[in-house]
């Protein structure tokens, strides 16, 4: 366990380097599946330097990654890699944006990290030995009044086919006069949670790179995390909701309330 998480430091940490050096610069743009999808060549570069330190010491790993997909083998390792979560932001200049690797080892996810370099805030958490932040311990928050959550959301680039849509949700949180901030990145939302400087957070149709790392991360600092209908979560599951484990039925109520 020691050289994976090795690797894993060390593969965040220099994907982390190239995301800094291109912060603010100039590079290329492109859209995926819709125009505001956007990938730039910076998340190549990182997610090409991340691969080639983790195929240096586990060459026969498998590997699931936002922008080249899946690199499967026959292998009870699975690394789950989003090069640059928050790529509208970086591309804007806003530095709400990371890096977040997870490895899963037969279905279970090990070990996690999440690292912001503009704002030099590593996250990481090893299963069953709790969460970090910079090396320190972390702990989600102690809050349970409702009534006084501070909350945090994001919304899907294309609506879920879903009842329940997603602005008529976001709309039940803001009517009960609680605040809610939308950051742009599920991996930090998921982290910021994890150290308790938010109470909860939830979002559709994310995918296992946005929040298999931060999912351990959240689990390991005391959180809790389940589907919009408070069943098991998973990474593959496309609803979202982590809080404090405090107030997570007041949100799932709010959430499941049919209009």
């Amino acid at each position: 366990m020691e050289d994976l998480k090795e690797v894993l430091l060390d593969a965040t940490r220099e994907a982390g380097k190239i995301i800094l050096h291109h912060f603010n610069g100039v590079f290329k743009i492109a859209h995926k599946d819709g125009i505001n999808n956007l990938v730039t060549e910076v998340d190549k570069l990182a997610e090409n330097r991340i691969i080639e330190v983790i195929r240096a010491s586990f060459p026969s790993h498998s590997i699931i990654s936002e922008e080249v997909g899946e690199l499967l083998q026959k292998s009870d390792y699975q690394w789950i890699i989003d090069p640059i979560d928050g790529t509208v932001n970086f591309a804007h200049a806003i530095p709400l944006c990371c890096v977040s690797i997870g490895l899963m080892h037969k279905g279970e996810l090990m070990l996690g990290a999440v690292y912001n370099p503009m704002m030099n805030e590593l996250f990481f958490a090893e299963k069953g030995k709790g969460a970090t932040l910079n090396g320190e311990p972390i702990k989600v928050s102690h809050k349970s009044n409702f009534k006084t959550a501070f909350l945090v959301t994001g919304f899907p680039y294309n609506w879920p086919d879903s009842s329940q849509h997603p602005i008529k949700v976001f709309e039940r949180f803001v009517l009960e006069g609680l605040p809610v901030r939308r950051l742009g990145s599920a991996a930090i939302d998921l982290c910021w949670v994890a150290c308790g400087r938010f109470d909860g957070f939830w979002e559709y149709n994310l995918q296992p790179w946005d929040v298999a790392a931060g999912y351990l991360i959240v689990l390991e600092a005391g959180g809790r995390i389940t589907d919009f209908e408070g069943g098991q979560y998973d990474v593959f599951t496309k609803e979202t909701l982590a809080t404090n484990g405090l107030i997570h039925n007041n949100m799932l109520d709010l959430i499941k309330k049919q209009a």
